[in-house]
């Protein structure tokens, strides 16, 4: 546990009452006692210290306090074709450690009706994944998810009002991520759009080309889902980097 994240309501004062799994693992995983420290946040608010001023075998209480706002996030949008559940987990988690803020779970032709029935959609089951994120990567900001069932709509009426730089992966192209990636000093926001493992249909692609998305291919190998979207956030954090640097 590199941050332990809690709720704004469990807060008094400046005191934080703990009890269940997040204080067995202070006690049990930590090992930490009474006068120790730990790093604490806020789930989408600042960060902080958190002093261990009591504590038995089943609760602990800490002196709270919160001097650290969270590191800006990298500006990446996802747009992904809901893959299969147990790689949507995966995503969900991963690409909540690599920064991103906002997630478009769409609809595409080589996506089964039955994925948007998983549990893994559920409201509390894509918290759990996302402050088990966050939790990793010391921020406090949940992500936000948004379900398009269909993809015209989704493609024509919704991209059209999202802010930055559209990036559609695909196989075939002979462009890569660093061919179209926006050569510019000035930091954009990234929509990156990530299809199925067998890519995207015809009608899609030319549907996100209309609304001025750059294609790539991420070359010969066909990736897992999960794989390919983390390899790809990595990827723009390096660009993003060097193009900031340079």
């Amino acid at each position: 546990m590199n941050l332990l994240l809690f709720e704004q309501h469990e807060l008094d004062v400046d005191r934080l009452h703990l009890s269940g799994q997040r204080a067995k693992h202070i006690h049990t995983v930590l090992k930490l006692n009474i006068g120790n420290t730990l790093r604490i946040g806020m789930v989408n608010g600042k960060t902080g210290r958190g002093k261990i001023i009591s504590m038995d075998d089943n609760a602990v209480e800490l002196e709270v306090q919160l001097d650290c706002a969270p590191s800006p996030p990298p500006e990446v949008e996802l747009i992904l074709a809901l893959p299969r559940p147990i790689m949507l987990q995966r995503i969900l988690k991963q690409a909540t450690v690599m920064g991103v803020r906002r997630f478009h779970l769409i609809r595409s032709a080589k996506v089964e009706k039955s994925f948007f029935q998983t549990p893994v959609l559920e409201p509390e089951k894509i918290k759990e994944l996302f402050l088990e994120g966050l939790t990793q990567a010391v921020d406090t900001c949940l992500p936000e998810v948004l379900i398009h069932r269909r993809f015209k709509p989704f493609v024509q009426d919704v991209v059209p009002t999202l802010t930055g730089y559209g990036l559609l992966a695909h196989p075939g192209f002979s462009a890569g991520l660093p061919d179209t990636y926006p050569n510019s000093g000035e930091k954009k926001r990234i929509l990156l759009a990530v299809g199925p493992e067998g890519g995207w249909n015809g009608f899609e692609v030319d549907n996100f080309l209309a609304q001025g998305f750059s294609a790539f291919s991420m070359g010969e190998r066909i990736l897992h889902v999960d794989t390919a979207v983390i390899a790809l956030l990595a990827q723009l954090q390096i660009l993003r980097t060097m193009q900031l640097r340079y």
